[in-house]
């Protein structure tokens, strides 16, 4: 395979994630379009079962008439003979052939309705239990994704405190940290002061012919007094 090949392979496939994430994304709002469509093809199955049964109906009624009619002509054919009227028993007898010709058509017709009918009617029970299975199951759906954004929501709150509370923290850290340089360092200034202020009065003694050092003579002298003692 070819680099154009690759690369177009690889568009290919760039643009079926891309069009699944989007139909991830719309799952439900496609699966309620495709339940509404679902739901108008069931209507309009619905027309056509009414449509069928008033056909049926209709056959019926026609086969029932042709009947009616049927018997009322072999009447007239039985009166014409009875008068030896062949000609006219022999119209009759053309007429009721006729009539019994369009009855087995009308009554197969109204057969075919009915079968249809029924069928369509089967069907239609079985896609109405299927939409209503369909439709429960969306909304179990719809009340779990939205519990699991719930959830995601609270989970990042939740990580967001944490974090929030973790910068806290540290915040408080570095502070106590700050605070205790600060004290160091006022500490080391005050006995840096204190040194100063410690010199300075000893050179004002020094200075004034005061001082509180020993010197050899001193110790000397100190030393005679205490040997003429003994």
């Amino acid at each position: 395979m070819n680099i154009w090949s690759k690369m177009i392979t690889a568009l290919r496939g760039g643009a079926n994630e891309a069009g699944e994430a989007i139909v991830d994304a719309q799952a439900l709002r496609i699966l309620d379009q495709e339940i509404r469509d679902a739901s108008e093809e069931l209507n309009k199955s619905k027309d056509g079962l009414a449509s069928l049964i008033a056909q049926q109906k209709l056959a019926e009624e026609k086969a029932s008439s042709l009947k009616a009619d049927i018997k009322k002509n072999e009447g007239f054919i039985l009166a014409a003979l009875e008068k030896k009227d062949e000609s006219l028993a022999g119209e009759l007898a053309t007429r009721v052939a006729n009539f019994e010709n369009n009855l087995e058509t009308d009554t197969e017709a109204a057969k075919n309705f009915k079968e249809q009918a029924e069928t369509l009617r089967n069907s239609i029970r079985t896609a109405e239990h299927q939409i209503k299975q369909l439709k429960q199951q969306t909304e179990t759906v719809k009340a779990t994704e939205a519990v699991q954004r719930a959830q995601q929501v609270v989970a990042q709150r939740h990580n967001g405190s944490r974090s929030k509370l973790r910068t806290a923290v540290d915040s408080l850290d570095r502070i106590q940290e700050k605070q205790k340089l600060a004290s160091a360092k006022m500490s080391a200034a005050a006995e840096i002061a204190a040194d100063s202020n410690e010199t300075s009065l000893d050179q004002k003694l020094r200075d004034a012919g005061i001082t509180g050092s020993s010197s050899a003579d001193d110790v000397l002298a100190r030393m005679k007094a205490k040997a003429k003692k003994k």
